[in-house]
């Protein structure tokens, strides 16, 4: 049986608000494994055990950049320590620099992109000057370029914190942009169902077929509940699958409008800013204690 210790039951709670004592007794059924906990606790407590999964750690920006004609296109997240550095005009200029450089020259990786030429010297060279001038560290974590089948359109929201660049075969700009729209309300995870792991899959079905054993459905129907679970996961996370945010009906799906305007989404790629980076969060008011303390003991 492996130790639960303090600081494992405190990361648990920190991802999924579950309280303290639940997620000990997760962290106990699952022998200190902690994938498997936030999983026992999904089933026990729904979703609200995973809704800190959606929060944004980090801060910085989504650089984007559209050819003229529509046919190429990139976006790049750079980070930073702080909103107040994200704001600043030259940081977000970098962003769209490189977005630039992404979509024009092709990069393999971040390390390639880095070495290319940009202003007097290279995309390095500029973003170190950058932060010796500012005294904050900032990071290109990020990037994606895109060659249209048909035209790419773009849409940015909350100051850049959200990008999104979809590939629209047919239809018209104002679709384009009210699907770009969508997809910044409504982060589908893919395009249709061929775009969801299986192992996400795996999970969704493992903790619905737990809770309805939990809540007493006999064992004959689990597998049926089970798959009519996923099924509605489907249609949460796929474009496709889901309601289009301005559905006058409230009920048109994003599939149903392409086929009324005789159109096609051919890719989307989708960036928030700081998704799935871990950010420390500090007590000032220790660390103004902890920095008087370390002066007086000079």
């Amino acid at each position: 049986m492996a130790a639960i210790t303090a600081s494992m039951v405190a990361e648990l709670r920190g991802k999924t608000d579950a309280p303290m004592m639940e997620c000990k007794k997760a962290l106990t059924e699952a022998d200190g494994d902690m994938v498997k906990a936030e999983e026992i606790l999904r089933v026990k407590l729904g979703n609200k055990a995973s809704k800190a999964a959606a929060r944004v750690a980090a801060e910085g920006v989504v650089g984007m950049y559209i050819s003229d004609d529509g046919k190429l296109g990139a976006m790049v997240e750079v980070n930073s320590e702080t909103d107040f550095v994200a704001k600043n005009d030259e940081f977000i200029a970098l962003a769209k620099g490189c977005a630039e450089l992404v979509a024009t020259k092709n990069p393999a990786d971040v390390a390639a992109l880095s070495a290319l030429p940009m202003g007097d010297g290279t995309v390095e060279s500029i973003r170190s000057a950058l932060v010796g001038k500012i005294g904050e560290n900032m990071s290109i974590r990020r990037f994606a370029r895109m060659e249209a089948k048909g035209k790419l359109a773009s849409y940015v929201h909350g100051g850049s914190k959200i990008g999104v660049v979809i590939d629209l075969v047919g239809g018209d700009e104002q679709l384009a942009k009210d699907l770009a729209m969508h997809i910044a309300a409504s982060k589908p995870k893919s395009l249709d169902a061929s775009g969801v792991s299986a192992e996400l899959l795996d999970t969704e079905r493992r903790i619905a077929i737990e809770k309805a054993r939990e809540s007493g459905k006999p064992e004959a129907m689990l597998e049926k509940i089970a798959e009519g679970t996923v099924q509605k996961y489907l249609k949460e996370v796929t474009l496709l699958g889901q309601v289009f945010v301005k559905a006058e009906d409230g009920k048109q799906t994003v599939e149903q409008l392409l086929k009324q305007k005789g159109a096609s989404v051919a890719g989307f790629t989708l960036y928030v800013v700081g998704e799935g980076i871990e950010k420390k969060v500090s007590d000032f008011a220790a660390e103004v204690a902890a920095q008087a303390a370390a002066a007086a003991q000079k």
